[in-house]
């Protein structure tokens, strides 16, 4: 999503302490094995393809695809891009749940991306359906986690929050920015990200990049430009939704795609 105002706010910790018996503590936080793999690993399964001015499931040249066990955007079958921006939505909507995304930037930039596109994808979540959309909507209305690689000099921090359509609150502020940074490193080469997202509805929400929480917020809501005739009113509390991950002009990987349903 295009970075419009990025501002650094600091984190929130939110730090409890227990003076229960460490073996008891031990036992209530082990992970569980119930993980669903929304990327099957073999095909698109379960997913739904919307790229900007095209039909529901036209995959405009091939753009995601399946390679090697990844799931993959690629722009080699383009002569160039032209605001064709992708998602590619899982089936099930979901509130509260954690996300597991390992993801790596790969190769050149098509040309015609837009420079804010360089190095740039990210996952959707709490989304409008791919059916929702409009025909050349370039973006449903949603929360995103935002996936970007260093330039080679500088900052440029991954795991952001972008918000198409939405609001959050920060430290007990409503928060207009666009897309706010994280505290993550930076990452300039090819390697794999570890990003976790950890979502409870319409309460807090936890950006976690290689095991370090790089941003935190709660409330997210519907605010901002709306798409014409959108069904929802501003300050509408965003409690679940679908998940999406995205292709803006830069060739992405992801090899796991997974949740821990936490509904229950």
């Amino acid at each position: 999503m295009k970075p419009i105002h990025l501002i650094a706010l600091p984190v929130l910790m939110l730090i409890a302490c227990s003076g229960c018996n460490p073996t008891a503590d031990k036992k209530e936080t082990a992970e569980p094995d119930n993980w669903i793999q929304l990327f099957n690993g073999t095909d698109l399964e379960g997913w739904t393809i919307k790229i900007a001015g095209y039909p529901l499931n036209e995959n405009f040249n091939n753009t995601f695809r399946v390679e090697n066990g990844m799931m993959i955007t690629r722009y080699d079958q383009y002569d160039g891009f032209d605001g064709e921006f992708g998602h590619i939505f899982y089936k099930t909507p979901y509130s509260r749940y954690k996300l597991r995304v390992e993801y790596r930037i790969v190769g050149e930039q098509v040309d015609g991306g837009a420079e804010w596109a360089f190095k740039n994808s990210g996952v959707m979540f709490h989304s409008q359906s791919p059916e929702s959309m409009q025909l050349d909507q370039d973006f449903p209305v949603c929360i995103e986690a935002q996936f970007l690689g260093g330039w080679g000099d500088g900052e440029r921090p991954t795991g952001n929050l972008c918000t198409p359509g939405t609001n959050v609150v920060i430290n007990g502020e409503l928060v207009t920015q666009h897309c706010i940074n994280s505290t993550s490193k930076t990452y300039n080469g090819e390697e794999w990200v570890h990003f976790e997202l950890v979502v409870y509805g319409d309460s807090i929400i936890h950006h976690i990049v290689d095991g370090d929480t790089v941003l935190t917020y709660s409330k997210p809501q519907i605010g901002g430009e709306l798409p014409d005739g959108f069904p929802l009113a501003e300050g509408t509390p965003l409690t679940s939704g679908y998940i999406a991950l995205q292709a803006e002009s830069h060739p992405f990987e992801f090899r796991k795609v997974e949740l821990l349903d936490l509904s229950e």
